[in-house]
């Protein structure tokens, strides 16, 4: 966590020097299909609407962005619910965007190759 003035900035770390086996060929589109948004309220506030997903359906696809195990209870029989850190999909939906890009342009080079023809 870092501050500063009005700011705070809750911060993973991501240097290069940290990381090994990395990998930038890889279908992101495939995985970003299987998720499932959608539009909810919480039992605990009937007023608001929010867009977001269920934790244990992001959890097979996305597993680090999900903290806890589907219908886990505490050793009083409590429930001990997920969490899940929307902020871990960010790579998974940049990576599927720049896919998505790449083909547009190809389709874009494709249907002015043909138009000029």
């Amino acid at each position: 966590v870092y501050t500063g003035g009005t700011t705070t900035v809750w911060a993973s770390a991501s240097d290069y020097r940290l990381k090994e086996n990395v990998v930038t060929e890889w279908d992101a589109t495939t995985r970003l299909k299987q998720l499932k948004p959608l539009r909810f309220n919480f039992i605990a506030d009937s007023d608001t609407t929010m867009d977001g997903f269920l934790a244990h359906e992001v959890q097979d696809i996305v597993p680090e962005a999900v903290v806890g195990e589907k219908d886990a209870v505490d050793a009083e029989g409590n429930p001990d619910y997920q969490s899940i850190d929307q902020s871990k999909l960010v790579p998974l939906l940049t990576k599927a965007l720049q896919e998505a890009l790449t083909k547009i342009e190809q389709l874009e080079t494709r249907l002015e190759t043909l138009e000029n023809a």
